[in-house]
């Protein structure tokens, strides 16, 4: 078992596009059904699995594109260092002063290592100045357990250049 860590970043208005966060419906619509749905059913098939945002079901990081693994560890303690990392560098951008309490962090981090050990995924998402977001996904691989089906992007990928790792 390993995990998969993932960052984005970017305006609240994207972040709140749900058609492309959510993952399609595996059943078309009807083919005589509304030319709408069935265009946006097509929409959502081609672009959900290749566009950067975060999908509303953690465990879907794993279809996105390969370039979007900001790093890769075996052990859940070094992924919730990385998540404590990523914390601790966007803290003074959050919006909300409750969020930026250290104590609260740091039970985040600690509770992480509990959870990615039991094989659990995790998505943290914090509001940020200039109306912004950051999400924040570990994700268990190998398999995911909410979603066994799913294939690993790659055991050790490679964080994009200029990536935190």
């Amino acid at each position: 078992m390993h995990h998969h860590g993932y960052l984005w970043t970017g305006s609240k208005q994207r972040f709140d596009d749900e058609a492309m966060r959510r993952a399609p419906h595996t059943d078309p619509p009807p083919a005589d059904g509304r030319p709408e749905l069935i265009q946006r059913h097509r929409e959502v098939t081609a672009e959900f699995p290749v566009v950067d945002l975060p999908p509303l079901e953690t465990a879907y990081w794993l279809i996105k594109p390969r370039k979007l693994v900001r790093g890769t560890w075996e052990e859940p303690k070094e992924a919730a260092e990385w998540l404590g990392e990523r914390l601790a560098e966007y803290t003074p951008r959050f919006a909300s002063e409750p969020d930026r309490d250290g104590r609260r962090l740091a039970l985040l981090v600690g509770s992480a290592t509990e959870r990615l050990g039991r094989g659990g995924d995790l998505s943290h998402g914090f509001y940020l100045e200039r109306p912004s977001f950051l999400s924040v996904a570990l994700v268990c691989c190998s398999p995911n357990r909410a979603r066994p089906e799913l294939a690993c992007p790659t055991v050790y990928a490679t964080p994009e250049p200029g990536a935190p790792s």
